[in-house]
């Protein structure tokens, strides 16, 4: 009975294990230094399976779902309200590899997807502090990360070394993380059981680079957006004219600078 026992709890196990988690967590971003009055604020989703994870914009997943949904039925109707309500601040995926280490940051620039592994070390000090945050039990943690520094509070109830973001390392799952200014922070809200872990499709391929050629690439789009969108050719190429791509560049340029405030600021 004892061994039938433990072969039934294994198995349990197993099947725990073969599901997918997802945490969702309430991001709360201050994206404009010149005014911390305004807050942005959204849910994302931390997908967890056996030997993997990816975190995305949950708007990222609605937005794919409707067009995976068109493009089935051959119905396009996706109007201007639906796509504001769904853009997202969170313009990333990043995706973690429990084997390897590797964590994998994906990100548009124009019209082209990147991808860049992470090449920083995130460098935990677990600190004696504790907290009861909603059901689970945490502690303190801090590291300074891509010039912010980082407090996260961590869960050992929940046995994954994993977190929202590039942040993970800890031995449990992190429940809350903010920076010491008050710009960023992740928030736990849900956890539950899904059958598989989001997947998304992409139109041509990915551009794998360093992630110095990356932030290159992303600073010059930034100083200038436009060139980006009109200097390639083929398919992807759009046509203006002078007018027209002023006021793109204004619109754009005035989106960056409302946006000035990145999570990582070096």
């Amino acid at each position: 009975m004892k061994k039938l026992g433990l072969l039934f709890l294994g198995l349990a196990t197993q099947i725990i294990f073969a599901q997918a988690n997802r945490f969702v967590y309430q991001v709360t971003m201050k994206t404009d230094s010149t005014d911390k009055t305004i807050q942005k604020s959204e849910l994302a989703n931390l997908d967890v399976s056996a030997g993997n994870s990816i975190f995305y914009a949950e708007n990222r997943l609605k937005t794919d779902s409707i067009f995976a949904r068109m493009r089935q039925t051959g119905i396009y109707n996706f109007s201007q309200d639906q796509r504001q309500a769904l853009r997202s601040n969170i313009d990333f995926i990043v995706e973690k590899d429990y084997k390897t280490g590797k964590k994998i940051f994906k990100s548009q620039i124009a019209r082209d997807q990147y991808a860049y592994e992470e090449d920083r070390p995130m460098d935990w000090k677990i600190l004696p502090e504790t907290s009861k945050i909603g059901d689970y039990k945490t502690q303190k943690a801090e590291t300074d990360f891509a010039g912010r520094i980082w407090y996260a509070w961590f869960t050992t109830e929940i046995p994954f070394q994993d977190g929202p973001y590039k942040f993970s390392g800890l031995p449990g799952l992190i429940v809350k993380v903010e920076d010491s200014q008050g710009d960023y922070s992740f928030d736990l809200k849900e956890a539950k059981k899904i059958n598989e872990v989001a997947s998304f499709t992409q139109r041509g391929s990915t551009i794998t680079v360093k992630r110095a050629a990356f932030e290159k690439q992303q600073n010059q789009f930034r100083k200038d957006p436009t060139a980006a969108l009109t200097s390639r050719g083929g398919p992807w190429r759009m046509q203006m004219d002078p007018n027209q791509r002023k006021r793109m560049e204004d619109r754009l340029k005035e989106e960056f600078n409302k946006n000035n405030n990145p999570i990582e600021l070096k």
